[in-house]
């Protein structure tokens, strides 16, 4: 019997072996074919993507030589407002430019260039200007003069023609044709409003090729190619050697003088259609055009097509792209085929990994094969894994259609359901967690909409204000909002119907509509109705806000203000606390076209105008009794005491009572308060 079930299992273990073979052998047949394949299109692929790669960079390097150039005319045009202030006192200017060379490194020299005349006692040329010697020295002095006639310039009569900041034609600084330099130009202004000179700031080329040749080894150092090119390599001829074999990228002006090129001798002194003068209808000349009409595309090129380039008669891919806020263009030459290495290597891997494959499908075959004959202890395994929740462990196939294969079709059908099921909670968890932190990023930027900073005018001492907001829940549609212009202060305080975001969304909609309206309008009625209009437009939601904006004359005491629905503010100084007599005017963005009234008063120094919204006097305790008006003005009463109350002491004593008063219950309602003085 024992040599039976011996015989038995010995045959078993022969079928298992017979399949697994079988099985490798089709596997290597067919994965053989597919790997040669597999391996002919990847070096292919590599290849062609190489082209896209360097388009892609071109792209890159554009923008960090934009974000680059930016800097530096950002760091020259935060000067203009300084320089704009010296203008009375001319010989402060000469300081100015010093330091504007001294504290930016990137300006070679700076020179304010002024009008004929400007100064009657200077002459008729004045042009205070700063150059950087070395790493310490700056030179100032006058360029202006008879020898120096910049007002018969080019540039300066077309710098004058301009309302904004420019960059020139490049240009060699004087005397000295080694230092190759191009200004960004600002207008300058008066008092009056007239320009009155052109403020230069000069960059030197040398640094824009120091800028590009990081941009280049930041290309090498993403590719494979035939050689590698070190910084320190002291030998020119290597140098050009491996700048024939590696990328590099140049940048040229509109009638293709070099700005940049990795042989810096070709700086201003050559052009992209140098050495196609005669030869206007070759493939390169035309590209050369469209790199000087400022157009972006890219192109490939044969051995014929690039013998002028220098390349060793390789092909090469020409990238282009102009350069935001300049006449410039960036080009990217790279030689083709430097990704071939890249192709190579990746089809290799590619089909050591496929023989890796096929290696681990046979042993993985042997083992499922063997295993095949033992379906009842791999469905208890596998069942036992599913218990410690491991939902994704495969079941064991049964090829027989009987109760182990429907006890097998069970556990899946249970696995499919508990995999569901968590899946389920976990995108439920996950929505809430989304829905809490994007909560949390809108409270935060409606907080940044109002104002936060408290003295709001820390130079001024007629005027004291001070407001604050505390939503009900993460965000809220209360509103308050204060400028000054033309020495008025304009303010509003608002409250929209509902909560929550549809809130928060009007009431961002609001502040946004007053700050618009009131920089251009005056008469409080009129910004009032403005918001009335474009909130009342296509209202679908039935949404309305309370609005009260008052415009105050800070200098004479006068007070201009409409209210629209809004809690009448409170008065509070000159021995007495009331109401601000308001018209029942409708709340903004019920009815479209609806005419708003306006009244006006003095307030009196020392006066405080305290408004709030309805989280205030309608504040809730536990027991739903209101905080109430009485209350609000008894406060007020005893903090007034016959003297006079600050705007901030006024609102942190209203907003402790109210903490005092609602206790343990939630807050039911927005709670937004401000107070101004005029002192």
């Amino acid at each position: 019997m024992a040599k039976k079930e011996k015989q038995k299992k010995r045959k078993i273990h022969s079928f298992a072996n017979r399949l697994s073979w079988w099985l490798m052998l089709t596997l290597l047949v067919s994965m053989g074919c597919v790997s040669y394949l597999v391996y002919v299109l990847a070096v292919d692929f590599v290849e062609e993507e190489e082209g896209h790669f360097h388009a892609t960079y071109c792209d890159y390097a554009v923008e960090e030589m934009r974000q680059s150039l930016s800097e530096f005319y950002v760091g020259v045009g935060n000067r203009v407002t300084e320089v704009e202030e010296c203008l009375d006192s001319p010989n402060r200017l000469f300081a100015l430019m010093e330091r504007i060379v001294r504290e930016n490194k990137r300006v070679h020299s700076c020179g304010l260039s002024f009008v004929a005349d400007y100064y009657p006692n200077r002459g008729r040329w004045f042009c205070p200007y700063a150059v950087r010697r070395d790493s310490v020295s700056v030179e100032v002095f006058d360029m202006g003069g008879s020898k120096n006639d910049y007002l018969n310039q080019e540039w300066f009569a077309s710098a004058m023609q301009q309302d904004s900041g420019h960059w020139s034609k490049s240009f060699f600084e004087a005397g000295n044709d080694s230092v190759p330099l191009v200004a960004y130009l600002l207008p300058i202004y008066d008092s009056k409003g007239r320009k009155v000179a052109i403020l230069g700031a000069d960059l030197s080329l040398d640094w824009l090729n120091e800028r590009m040749e990081d941009i280049t080894w930041d290309l090498c150092d993403r590719t494979f190619y035939a050689e590698s090119r070190s910084k320190t390599e002291e030998n020119e001829n290597s140098k050009r050697r491996a700048r024939l074999l590696n990328p590099y990228c140049i940048i040229v002006n509109r009638d293709g003088t070099y700005l940049s090129h990795p042989e810096r001798q070709r700086v201003l002194k050559s052009n992209l259609l140098d050495d196609e003068k005669q030869q206007t209808d070759t493939m390169y000349a035309s590209v050369c055009r469209q790199i000087m009409a400022g157009t972006k595309g890219y192109t490939g090129m044969d051995r014929e097509d690039v013998t002028k380039l220098d390349l060793d008669g390789r092909g090469i891919y020409l990238f282009f792209a102009p350069i935001k806020d300049t006449d410039w263009s960036m080009v990217v030459v790279a030689p083709a085929g430097g990704f071939r290495l890249i192709g190579i290597l990746l089809g290799g891997v590619l089909l050591v990994l496929i023989v890796l494959g096929l290696i681990v499908v046979n042993i993985v075959s042997r083992i499922v094969i063997k295993r095949s004959t033992k379906p009842l202890k791999r469905l208890a395994l596998t069942a036992e894994e599913v218990a410690k929740g491991r939902f994704d462990t495969a079941l064991p196939p049964v090829r027989h259609k009987d109760e182990i294969r429907l006890l097998r079709d069970s556990f899946e059908t249970m696995q499919h359901s508990l995999t569901n099921y968590i899946e389920e909670l976990k995108a439920t968890t996950a929505e809430k967690v989304s829905i809490e932190r994007d909560l949390q990023i809108a409270h935060g930027i409606q907080m940044a909409l109002l104002p936060k900073t408290f003295p709001p005018f820390p130079n001024r001492t007629d005027i004291d204000l001070y407001g604050m907001l505390r939503p009900a829940k993460d965000v809220g549609g209360d509103l308050f909002d204060f400028f000054i212009r033309d020495e008025k202060l304009f303010f509003c305080i608002g409250d929209v119907s509902g909560k929550g975001v549809p809130a928060s969304l009007v009431m961002a909609v609001t502040r946004t509509l007053f700050r618009n309206v009131s920089e251009h309008v005056t008469a409080p009625e009129k910004i009032v109705a403005a918001v009335n209009d474009s909130l009342a437009a296509d209202n679908d939601s039935s949404m309305f806000v309370t609005l009260f904006v008052g415009v105050l004359d800070i200098a004479g005491g006068q007070l201009l203000y409409c209210n629209a629905g809004h809690d009448a503010p409170l008065l509070i100084g000159q021995g007495r606390v009331a109401f601000l007599p308001c018209d029942p005017n409708l709340p903004t963005g019920i009815v479209d076209g609806h005419e708003y009234t306006q009244q006006q008063t003095m307030l009196q120094p020392g006066t405080t105008l305290f408004l709030y919204t309805d989280g205030l006097n309608e504040a809730e305790d536990s027991q739903h009794a209101q905080f109430g008006e009485e209350r609000m003005m008894l406060l007020a009463r005893q903090l007034l005491n016959g003297g006079t109350i600050e705007p901030r002491q006024l609102i942190d004593s209203m907003e402790a009572a109210v903490k005092t008063f609602v206790g343990q219950a939630e807050q039911s309602d927005d709670l937004t308060m401000m107070a101004l003085q005029l002192r």
